[in-house]
């Protein structure tokens, strides 16, 4: 049997569901009409769906006309669901655009247009609500050829002459046909419908079944059916979850079959198909096997997402529309954070428009919505899945960046046994074009699975921008050298080289903020207009009149979303209840007060941990860290934009010194012990910090520096020591307090040794409401992390604020801190290497006291006097005589 998947599309109240179910209901498949108004639609499956008379979720429907099988795909109408109708479009053969024959074209209207033609797809539009009074067939014709597309045709005057000659306008084969033959065939209709060259439009009343029989009929008459591949291909476009909380994948096979107990996999999961279903309303039907064409949910994957390809089918592009506003939910008092995220990502797993983000900064969790409905509806879904009732924040702007100029970025990671090095170029791309990765580079320079991974780590990331932290966008970002080393390179190096060149690039780069823009329709009173103007011209917006008559005006323009967002409230009380807004999304564009937010919001991006702008370098067997503005002093490679100079003196930007001289023969000698034997004799604890001079290769003129004396401060990550330490973790099995406080003992005295700073850090984090704690133990500092902060985080902050006042060494076995540490210039120790440290200094103490023991030791001899003396030598030489 053929096969087609055809989505139905419109704007909220156009009749979407009632001409849904009629077309059910004149195929045969169901035998009573339900309506939206009485909460008993065959596709409104849910129950806040029946409740509020609107579709939230896409569903389908699976019924026949003549020898063609219809998967039909009911959307969401409302704009604050347009995510969920975004993802159905990628999969549909064609689409049905409702139009409220009462309303006209509305402002989501014509968004669903450009959806539509974005994606390419063929579109049949129904024009509804024609029983109504004020409705003018020739007058909404217009319309839509003027305000949509010169192309839409009405088909219920097939076999009128006109209709021939307006066919023709449409398309260049046609016309030639029509003037050679003075007829039009039927196949080079349904070609040019299918090429988007035509539009057919019908007429008709949904509620009382009017227009839509041959509108059905005409649907598979100038419908091409595809073909489609022999090899197994599948689109994703959905993840749901049944009744019984099984998680269901749906899809669309492009090619081959699908069968029961396939494997199925993608770059990063493999796993198997246990139950293949065919949804048609609420009921469905479990098959074993499913040819290419059909839609279907499959039980069985629990790694899918939306837009996911599988087989043949690459991943689909990201989506159109976004949500701009941003909320923090707010969770109920006594409800733990960890437990309640894992089930919230549930919801984004469906909805992943969502972006959830647990900011560490502001310790709370944050969405991007789409709207108040769009809210509502979360609350009410989460509070029947988990039981909790989240509040939600007020909403703020979802800003984005992007740069005014092209420049090369420069990343580097090479702590001790690592190397990588990635130059990107990043360009200035064109608006609402999002983010486009490539390579341009040679695989003599760089393997090419080494480009492939870089591609990679671009495409995994939210990369943010530096002015407010907000993604980036509208950027073409191209790969153009990078660098490996054959032994030291390892699976994290380009990730971290990668992600600091983007940072890198945008330091250096001319950075725009962006903001989100409505493109808006407002229709209100003739003597109303003035007012309008005047309130869009105060939001930095523009507007024009679009048409006039009957004693109402419609006004169409742009304007920032924060300052239109709750303008319909404004509408309506100045027009008492006449004015409409409709608002869509426009697009981003440049901030109109781009200062004001930037302060606002307070972003420091050299302060951003999580995002380093700096790359790490290395010399002397040990990383440093090299501020983004000087990274290009020290990059291996050569730069885009012009070659290195190749010179023996300092990099231009490097610090200045007070005196040059040469180098005596002692001071070589120490160089090379420095270098060639840098891995040799003993561990010393205080590391000397030595500010690289040289690049990669190249021979460097030394000078001296007047070195800054810095205090020296150890921070120790106390659990961490005390599990790697074997005496203490045996201690800590049965009595960790006494773990804790015997390794304060040992500490404590090494302090008096080396009368250094010590911070000693335990995690507290786990304990709810716990405040960070900081107490003096005899001479040394300890600290308590606060709540849902780990050691770690404190470690980190603490070396990366203060590197440039003190001379930081870090005691820790976790090797992942170790290299973000190195990183933050700061010196490392292992827990083994501080027990070896600790054990050398009381030893080398103890010798010292022995040998000064032994050279100062008194006799009872020399507390006497001379006459006593004597008198002692008199006896002694007495006893000596009698013996």
């Amino acid at each position: 049997m053929k096969k087609l998947v055809i989505g139905i599309l419109a704007h909220v109240d156009a009749g979407k569901t009632t001409l849904s179910e009629g077309m059910l209901y004149l195929s045969g498949k169901i035998g009573k009409l339900g309506r939206v108004d009485k909460g008993d639609a065959y596709l409104d499956t849910f129950e806040l769906e029946r409740a509020r008379g609107i579709t939230i979720f896409s569903k389908q429907a699976v019924f026949e006309i003549e020898d063609t099988q219809i998967t039909l795909l009911d959307t969401p109408g409302h704009v604050d669901f347009s995510a969920e109708m975004e993802r159905t479009l990628k999969i549909l053969d064609y689409a049905i655009l409702v139009v409220s024959g009462s309303d006209g074209i509305q402002g989501h209207t014509k968004t669903l247009w450009r959806l539509l033609t974005i994606y390419q797809i063929p579109v049949f539009l129904f024009i509804n609500k024609m029983d109504q009074n004020g409705t003018n067939r020739d007058k909404l014709m217009s319309e839509l050829k003027t305000q949509l597309d010169d192309g839409c045709i009405d088909f219920g005057q097939a076999g009128i002459e006109t209709f021939l000659e307006q066919l023709a306008t449409c398309e260049e084969g046609l016309l030639e046909t029509y003037l050679e033959t003075g007829q039009i065939d039927k196949e080079q209709i349904k070609k040019a419908v299918r090429e988007r060259s035509v539009f057919p439009c019908f007429f008709g009343a949904a509620l009382k079944l009017e227009g839509i029989l041959p509108f059905m009929q005409s649907l598979v008459e100038y419908a091409v059916i595809p073909a489609y591949k022999e090899e197994f291909g599948a689109k994703i476009f959905k993840i749901a979850r049944d009744e019984q909380g099984n998680r269901l994948t749906y899809m669309k096979l492009t090619g081959g079959k699908l069968k029961v107990k396939d494997i199925l996999k993608n770059h990063d999961w493999e796993e198997k198909v246990n139950q293949i279903r065919v949804y048609s309303g609420q009921k469905f039907e479990a098959v074993n096997e499913l040819e290419a064409g059909s839609v279907c949910a499959v039980i069985g994957l629990s790694n899918t997402k939306p837009g996911e390809g599988l087989g043949t089918e690459k991943a689909s592009e990201a989506p159109i529309l976004e949500p701009v506003l941003y909320y923090q939910l707010i969770l109920p008092e006594g409800c733990d954070v960890r437990a309640m995220l894992p089930k919230l990502r549930q919801i984004e797993e469906e909805e992943p428009e969502l972006h959830l983000v647990w900011e560490e900064q502001l310790q709370e969790i944050q969405a991007q919505i789409m709207g108040e409905v769009q809210i509502e509806i979360l609350q009410s879904l989460i509070q029947s899945r988990f039981g909790v009732w989240i509040e939600f924040g007020p909403g703020k702007i979802v800003y984005k960046e992007t740069i005014g100029d092209k420049v090369e970025g420069v990343g580097h990671f090479e702590p001790l046994r690592h190397y990588a090095e990635v130059h990107l170029l990043l360009e200035p791309g064109e608006p609402g074009s999002g983010l486009v990765f490539g390579t341009d580079c040679s695989e003599d320079v760089l393997g090419k699975s080494y480009q492939r991974l870089i591609l990679t780590h671009l495409e995994e990331k939210v990369h943010k921008g530096v002015l407010t932290g907000s993604a980036i966008t509208d950027m073409r970002i191209t790969l153009i050298a990078g660098r490996a080393h054959i032994k030291h390179t390892e699976g994290g190096d380009f990730r971290e080289a990668t992600y600091r060149a983007v940072r890198q690039g945008l330091k250096e780069a001319v950075s725009v903020l962006l903001e989100p823009y409505y493109a808006f329709q407002l229709e209100l009173p003739e003597n109303m207009v003035g007012r309008a103007m005047t309130d869009i011209e105060k939001m930095f917006g523009t507007c024009e009149i679009s048409h006039t008559g009957g004693g109402f005006t419609v006004l169409t323009g742009s304007a920032p979303v924060v300052a239109m967002r709750n303008y319909q409230k404004e509408v309506t009380a100045y027009t008492k209840g006449q004015g409409k807004l409709f608002c869509s999304l426009k697009g981003y564009e440049p901030c109109h007060n781009t200062q004001e937010v930037i302060e606002s919001i307070g972003y420091d991006s050299e302060r951003d941990l999580a995002n380093p702008t700096g790359s790490v370098f290395c010399a002397h067997g040990a990383g440093f860290l090299v501020e983004w503005d000087k990274v290009k002093d020290y990059m291996h490679l050569e730069g885009y934009y012009q070659k290195k100079s190749v010179s023996l003196t300092t990099p231009q930007n490097q610090s200045s010194y007070t005196e040059e001289r040469t180098i005596s023969l002692d001071e070589i000698d120490q160089i090379i012990n420095s270098t060639y034997n840098a891995n040799q004799g003993k561990k010393v604890i205080w590391k000397n910090r030595r500010p690289a001079r040289e690049s990669y290769q190249e021979p460097v003129t030394y000078v001296r520096q007047q070195k800054e004396s810095k205090e020296e401060y150890l921070l120790v990550d106390g659990y961490n020591v005390i599990h790697a330490w074997t005496e203490l973790s045996e201690l800590a099995v049965d009595n960790m307090d006494g773990a804790r406080m015997k390794l304060l003992d040992i500490l404590s005295n090494y302090q008096g040794i080396k009368k250094s700073q010590i911070i000693v850090v335990f995690d507290a984090y786990r304990l709810e409401g716990h405040q960070e704690e900081t107490l003096d133990y005899f001479n040394i500092h300890v600290v308590y992390t606060k709540e849902a902060q780990t050691a770690d985080q404190y470690i980190e902050k603490f070396a990366h604020d203060n590197q440039h006042k003190y001379n930081i060494t870090v005691a820790t076995s976790d090797g992942l801190q170790q290299i973000i540490i190195r990183g933050a210039g700061s010196a490392i120790l292992s827990a083994r290497e501080l027990k070896e440290e600790i054990d050398r200094v009381n030893e080398r103490t103890m010798e010292e006291f022995q040998e000064k023991r032994g050279r100062d030791r008194s006799y009872l001899i020399d507390a006497l006097t001379e006459g006593a003396k004597q008198k002692v030598e008199e006896i002694r030489n007495q006893n000596k005589e009698s013996e």
